[in-house]
């Protein structure tokens, strides 16, 4: 009996080892998924010839000219996007987004909604989510069984289930089992994840060449949070998401946060923290509910016209930044980082202080090696970490040895 679970074991990650380098290469040929995967010829050929009957995968055209080749051309493998949908949920400051996901990542359909989270009442909030989910399941051009698991990613701290959200800046309202809700009500697979989490896990699939075995990605937006990649895997707590990087005190006692307490990075470098500095008021000032991207646009251009209380802010958010991510090189070794949010686009005016403050920590002992990149919409990449989660998780549970085939993602035809 164990010898048979364990081939049984063997085959299910033989199939999500090949479905994954096809996910990843896009059109790759047998070949190349051989040199990518380890796995036999043979192996890949026995596999790829199951999964193109079940409809998981297709044949594509030669993934080479002809002309360039001698003998017979190399024929590609790519997934067939009817094979099944995901549907990703991001809620964060006064927003909400659902998209149906095809199996090969592409967005077929979107809904987008601003909400006023900071007063919504609990059930309201909970209903809202519920409903955006419904609206986009019963789209009348879509095959509603075809959607195969539900990933909603929130602004704010996860449980390490990833079942719901303890807390999070953008709500008064805590421990809410949004993933049980979705089950109940839908009866589909659901998780709820950390949004600066499934940002990492996008950059991973994006450019696996940079971001693959240690990395950060530091959402640099309203609120200040992190996702962080450690040889190779995601880190989480114990019990929750992990990774409030923007809630290490940075000065004890010192500015207001909203999340109640002071001092913390976010407090100097989140928007509403730069604008309160720009706008030269207390540090004992509440935190303004929301600053636009616009307004945070203007504002970074006059930093860039002059010096003044406008660039003073941007180079109290960069030294509010470097000293926290050279603490955390302390303790990891510098690795790559990622700038993703609408004070991204301010990098360079955050930059020089972040890398002054590094350079005065333990973990800027090689703070010239240290690369950022930047990224200014974050959504796209929050979209993409729960899909890309999502569809691994069908990759590696739909699609097994012996698992149900789902009915594929098509229009309805009257």
């Amino acid at each position: 009996m164990s010898v048979g679970i364990r081939h049984d074991d063997l085959r299910r990650r033989n199939r999500a080892m090949v479905i994954s380098a096809v996910r990843r290469a896009g059109q790759p040929s047998r070949t190349e998924i051989a040199a990518t995967t380890g796995l036999s010829h043979s192996t890949i050929s026995a596999i790829s010839s199951d999964l193109i009957r079940e409809g998981i995968l297709a044949e594509s055209k030669a993934s080479e000219p002809v002309s360039l080749k001698r003998g017979r051309p190399q024929v590609g493998l790519a997934l067939n996007p009817e094979a099944a949908a995901v549907l990703t949920v991001v809620l964060s400051l006064n927003f909400l987004s659902a998209a149906i996901i095809d199996y090969t990542g592409q967005v077929i359909a979107e809904e987008q909604r601003r909400l006023d989270t900071l007063t919504m009442p609990r059930d309201e909030l909970i209903r809202e989510c519920m409903a955006i989910v419904r609206r986009r399941l019963q789209d009348p051009d879509l095959d509603v069984r075809s959607v195969a698991r539900i990933a909603l990613a929130i602004q704010g701290i996860t449980d390490s289930p990833a079942r719901a959200m303890l807390w999070s800046p953008i709500t008064p309202q805590t421990d809410i089992a949004f993933a049980d809700m979705l089950e109940d009500e839908f009866g589909t697979p659901a998780t709820v994840e950390n949004d600066c989490n499934m940002m990492a896990v996008a950059l991973r699939w994006r450019n696996l060449d940079r971001y693959r075995d240690d990395f950060i990605a530091i959402l640099l937006s309203h609120g200040i949070g992190m996702g962080l990649v450690l040889k190779g895997e995601l880190f989480t707590g114990t019990h929750s998401s992990g990774g409030e990087f923007g809630h290490m005190i940075h000065r004890p006692g010192g500015a207001l946060c909203r999340c109640g307490r002071r001092g913390c990075i976010e407090a100097y470098a989140g928007n509403y923290a730069i604008w309160r500095n720009a706008r030269q008021m207390s540090e004992d000032s509440e935190p303004v509910a929301d600053v636009s991207d616009a307004d945070m646009r203007a504002l970074a251009a006059r930093a860039r016209e002059k010096d003044g209380p406008e660039r003073e802010a941007y180079r109290k958010a960069g030294e509010a930044l470097g000293f926290g991510l050279g603490s955390l090189f302390a303790l990891i070794d510098p690795a790559p980082v990622a700038m993703v949010g609408a004070s991204a686009a301010a990098f360079d005016l955050i930059e020089p202080a972040l890398r002054k403050a590094i350079a005065q920590t333990a973990g800027g002992q090689h703070s010239g090696s240290i690369s950022f990149d930047t990224e200014p919409n974050e959504l796209p990449l929050i979209r993409e970490g729960c899909a890309m989660r999502a569809l691994s998780f069908v990759d590696q549970e739909i699609f097994a040895p012996g698992a149900q085939m789902r009915p594929s993602v098509r229009k309805n035809v009257a």
